[in-house]
Order: C-alpha cells, then structure tokens, then sequence
C-alpha cells in the first residue's frame, strides 16, 4: 500500500530510466536526508557522532569506492587501506606544506594522489585477474604500509612516527583538530559523502558503469565488442583509489585526528571488504547498509547487556562481534551473495506489489 504505483505512468524512456521510477523512493531518500542534514546534528550526542554518525558515513565512502573497483568492474583488492592512507598523508603534507589551503579542497585533492598510485597498481590487473591479482593488491598494501614507516617526510620527522591534525579553520569555524567540534566534522563529513555519493550514482548508470559491468561479467566478450579493456580497468582503478582516499582523508581528519601507519594495516582492507560484501557487491545503498551494520554492531553489543542488567566484558563483546561479523559474512556469502541491498529489493518488491502475491 505504501509503495503503490497506480497511476504512476512511464511515457518516455527518460522517465522509464529516471533515477528514482516511483515517487515514493524520491520521497523515502528525502526523509533520511532531512534526518542526516536537519534531525541527526540537533539531537545527537557527542557519543553518537564519534561512535555511530561520523564512522558510519566514512566506512560507507570507504566501501562505496572498494565496490566500484570489485562490484561493478570485477576486479579484486585486498589494498584498500593502504589506499586510504595514501590520501591521509598527501592531505597532511598538503596541509603542513600550504597551511593556507581550504581544508575541503586539500581533503578532495588527496585522493588524486591516491588515484595515481591505484593506477600504478592497477596496470597488473591488465594481465592477471582473479586470485593473482587479489595477491598483487595485497603486495601493494604492504609495500606502502612499510613506506608510510620508513619515508619520515611524509610524517614530517616526527619522532613518534605519526602523524597529527593541526586545528584547520574555515570562515572562521575549526573544521579539523583537537578544537573543532563534533556537529561541524560531521557536517563537512556530510557534504563530501553525499556529493561523491552522487557522482557514483552517475557514473554507474552512465557509458563509464555499463562498460565497467560488461568488463565484470565477461572481459574477453566485453573486448570482442569494441570495449577498450585497459581504459575500463584503469578508470575503475582510479576512481576507486581516489574515492578510497578521500575516504581516508576524511577518516584521520575527521575522526581520528591522529594516525600511525600501522593504523592503515590489513585489517582495515579486510574491514571494508566486510561492509562491501555484506551490504552488497555492485550496489550504491548496500555501502550505507553494511557500514551500519558493521560499525553499529560493536555499540549495540556494548550497551545491550547493560540495558538489560546482564554483566559482560569487553573482551567477550570483542570476541562476540568478530564471531557475529564472521557468521554474517558466511550466511549472506551463501543465502544472498547480493548482500542486504538484495534484502532491500525484494522487500520493495513485496511492497510494491501488496496485497497480491506476486
């Protein structure tokens, strides 16, 4: 009943293409928008921002360019923290370099640095594939994780070996640092997510995605009919490696304001690779509902005992997230390999089409 489309008529191939075909997922995306832009900064508190809002939103643009990389354009990474740390010290160095510079600009233009090295990384991709390239996005990992420690320039010769967000100004709010306040770091947040959530949505649904799906499916098909394999493997490359670093940016700037290199370590690659394939490979919303999942699981299991009186460690709430994440991650790999996005459709559908059957 909610999701009815009576009267709801296609009459061009425009409106049968249109981003949203029925009126009710335009106004369904413009509640959570008015909840994230307008409900969520007055109501939440200082927790909430750094434990659910801010990590949420950041794991899901992580997750949003590994997917764009292996669940549009089919090819593997196991890199994507490394990646990320790419685009936190190129913005670091940015900002220390050019103290002057808009912290929004240094943060965008960081994942250009990290688009060019996923770029040199990803010229293996043009004669392996498969497991073997999933091995040479690995060798990446470690080869700039031992680079983030042994190039004190990036770190600015610290002697800790880490790196520290200096408090960065913008028209006179503290956007960065240890005096900018929660609501502002999740606003800027905010505006960047949703802006490169959209040039996704675009670039999905336009000549650029439909050569990347066709590459995924089958890449020697996909050559056979004119489409330039190289450009189309690259171009995922890059776009993924530089959403990834602009999500890394955001992910010391905005949230940490600290970070060592270990902090860009394999278990942060095989993390976002838990939000992409749970939430869904080759799916927009399914980075937002796995990153919810993930980053929201931990803090449900924390307070939940102690809402209902129940003691328990922390080390067994650890233990109990990781065999939680764990068994998700077989459960959707087997009954839904298309993650809960898939979940999502077919509820849509059911809706859509209520009371009838089918």
């Amino acid at each position: 009943m909610l999701y009815r489309t009576a009267g709801q008529f296609k009459t061009s191939y425009a409106k049968d293409q249109a981003l949203f075909p029925i009126k009710q997922d335009a106004f369904l995306l413009g509640v959570i928008l008015v909840f994230a832009w307008v409900i969520f900064p007055l109501t939440a508190s200082e927790f909430t921002f750094q434990t659910l809002l801010i990590p949420i939103l950041i794991y899901s643009l992580t997750a949003m360019g590994l997917n764009i990389l292996t669940g549009y354009a089919g090819q593997l990474s196991l890199g994507t923290a490394a990646f990320m740390g790419v685009g936190a010290y190129a913005c670091y160095k940015m900002i220390t370099i050019m103290p002057w510079m808009n912290p929004i600009v240094a943060i965008l233009l960081s994942g250009v640095f990290s688009a060019g090295v996923g770029v040199a990384f990803g010229i293996p991709s043009l004669r392996i594939k498969g497991f073997y390239l999933a091995i040479a996005t690995l060798a990446a990992q470690f080869f700039l994780v031992w680079l983030f420690e042994k190039w004190a320039w990036l770190y600015n010769y610290n002697a800790s070996g880490a790196i520290q967000v200096p408090n960065l100004e913008m028209f006179g709010v503290y956007v960065a640092g240890p005096q900018a306040s929660s609501v502002v770091q999740y606003y800027v947040v905010l505006f960047i997510v949703c802006l490169l959530t959209m040039v996704c949505i675009n670039l999905t649904r336009g000549t650029l995605g439909r050569t990347w799906k066709a590459t995924r499916d089958m890449d020697i098909a996909a050559e056979l009919i004119g489409i330039n394999l190289m450009k189309s493997k690259l171009t995922a490359f890059a776009v993924s490696s530089y959403i990834v670093g602009v999500s890394g940016a955001l992910f010391v700037f905005m949230w940490r304001g600290a970070a060592e290199p270990n902090l860009f370590d394999i278990p942060l690659s095989f993390r976002i690779l838990f939000i992409a394939i749970i939430g869904g490979l080759g799916s927009i919303m399914g980075n937002y509902l796995g990153a919810i999942l993930i980053v929201g699981l931990p803090v449900v299991l924390n307070l939940l005992p102690n809402a209902l009186g129940i003691p328990i460690d922390s080390a067994t709430v650890e233990h109990l997230n990781i065999m939680i994440v764990g068994s998700l991650i077989v459960f959707f790999l087997i009954v839904e390999p298309h993650g809960l996005a898939q979940l999502w459709r077919l509820i849509r559908e059911k809706l859509i089409i209520w009371p009838f059957p089918h």
